[in-house]
């Protein structure tokens, strides 16, 4: 059975909680993503997101370089480990409706991430059928605690 680890994108750009949004987004912009881990040293902390700059912290009139990345960040983040099987994986992100999944090692420490694009070029079995569930419609979050249902390792 493969490994997430020998799919998932290693050597991940990660930015800090106290970066401004700004930095963050010019993160993104360089790399063409939309989510960067966020990391104190090598400890995953949470994940930003374009969306999360835009609808937290725009939508709100906060300033992007006057906003640190832990104002606006969702802090706690499904994640995964390097040595657990990708169908795994695969069914936590339908289940979640979540294109990618930060990867630790048991120390939890982050050493790379997934995406559904990592699993359609390196995996092809059963990607459709998680991208049909990722995609389906789901409700949108209208809290104002930043949650994604999962927890960050410790």
């Amino acid at each position: 059975m493969q490994q997430i680890s020998e799919v998932m994108t290693r050597n991940v750009r990660v930015v800090s909680p106290d970066d401004s949004l700004q930095s963050a987004a010019q993160v993104m912009d360089e790399l063409n993503v939309g989510a960067v881990p966020v990391c104190n040293g090598e400890r995953l902390v949470g994940m930003i997101t374009d969306r999360d700059i835009t609808v937290r912290a725009v939508a709100a009139g906060l300033s992007a370089d006057g906003t640190h990345v832990s104002e606006v960040m969702t802090d706690q983040v499904r994640w995964c480990f390097e040595d657990q099987p990708i169908d795994e994986v695969m069914q936590q992100m339908s289940d979640v409706q979540i294109r990618r999944v930060p990867v630790v090692d048991r120390d939890n420490r982050l050493v790379g991430i997934v995406s559904l694009g990592d699993l359609a070029t390196k995996h092809s079995d059963d990607v459709d059928e998680t991208l049909q569930k990722i995609s389906s419609p789901s409700e949108p979050d209208r809290s104002t605690t930043p949650s994604s249902g999962g927890s960050l390792p410790h």
